[in-house]
């Protein structure tokens, strides 16, 4: 198995459950925004290979290594607004000649093919919940264009080179996912309330906090992933949790679990920052067996250690 963006939150996650389920894995980060602390407890897994490449140049494989590539996992991309704010024009680069590199990739050895799309796919969406079918509402010169449209036309190259060379491929549109190893200052909703609250600091939200979210743990998204790689579905499949919450409540879980006296603030809402996400997930129940089982608060109590621990870190 090889995976791209392994050092990242979800590729280094993926990575574990790949080899507990005795897979031999292939990494692989050029650690633009990935940590190698993620990886670390890997050093001595003799099943696992780490490569440190930027995947928008063409990866060669030793011929041992190329043996073992029955499964490409495209998770290469900067994924949080700070990131993607800071690395525009390297987020739409992956996204395209780093997608068709993977692609290229997979048919050289007849691999399968996943790629990690996102919930941006749908933009600020005028049908709730957001279905497969749904096409969004992106706006394409956006300030969060170079992240939508790099995963749309990722997402538009992987069904090409399914109808065009017969690649089999597969494509998971993930949505909002929390849990260890989320970077502590990459501007998303969960890794921010708990380093916030952690640390005694005013709680901050966008807006008036009454636009929605709906927050998969990471073990849950895993497993859906993992489902739909075994499965023979091509087309899109949302993989999140259906229960919505505003940013407000979500404000006040992570007080209520972190036992925090923070007060909430509010400041700015970014541009095409969406109003509502929520997916329909009939789907992934219907074809992967799959739903979520880890409620929020349950979820934030499992990552509350590993936020303590990155919240010392920052004083």
């Amino acid at each position: 198995m090889l995976v791209t963006g392994a050092a990242g939150f979800l590729g280094s996650h993926l990575c574990d459950a790949l080899l507990a389920e005795d897979c031999i894995v292939i990494g692989v980060d050029n650690l633009c925004t990935g940590n190698l602390e993620n990886l670390a407890h890997l050093h001595n897994e003799p099943r696992f290979q780490f490569i440190e490449h930027d995947i928008c140049n063409p990866l060669e494989l030793g011929s041992a290594d190329s043996d073992t590539v029955d499964t490409v996992f495209n998770f290469a991309s900067p994924a949080s607004p700070k990131d993607y704010h800071r690395l525009g024009v390297e987020t739409l680069m992956v996204g395209s000649v780093g997608t068709r590199n993977m692609l290229e990739l997979a048919r050289r050895y007849n691999a399968k093919f996943l790629q990690a799309s996102t919930s941006e796919c749908y933009g600020d969406p005028e049908v709730h919940p957001q279905m497969e079918s749904y096409w969004g509402n992106v706006n394409p010169i956006g300030e969060r264009s170079v992240y939508d449209e790099a995963k749309r036309f990722a997402e538009a190259l992987t069904v090409a080179y399914r109808r065009y060379y017969s690649t089999d491929t597969r494509l998971v549109r993930i949505f909002n996912t929390y849990g260890p190893r989320l970077g502590r200052s990459d501007g998303r909703v969960i890794s921010n309330l708990m380093v916030q609250a952690l640390r005694g600091e005013d709680l901050t939200i966008y807006g008036d906090g009454s636009q929605t979210r709906s927050f998969c743990y990471v073990s849950d998204l895993i497993d859906g992933i993992l489902r739909l790689a075994a499965s023979d579905e091509s087309m899109p499949v949302n993989i999140g949790n259906p229960v919505e919450w505003t940013i407000q409540d979500c404000a006040q879980e992570v007080l209520a679990v972190t036992g925090s006296k923070s007060n909430i603030v509010t400041t700015t809402l970014p541009s095409d920052d969406p109003t509502r996400r929520k997916p329909d997930i009939t789907r992934a129940r219907t074809l992967l067996g799959w739903e979520p089982k880890v409620t929020l608060h349950e979820g934030l109590q499992l990552s509350l250690e590993y936020f303590r621990q990155i919240a010392k870190r920052a004083e």
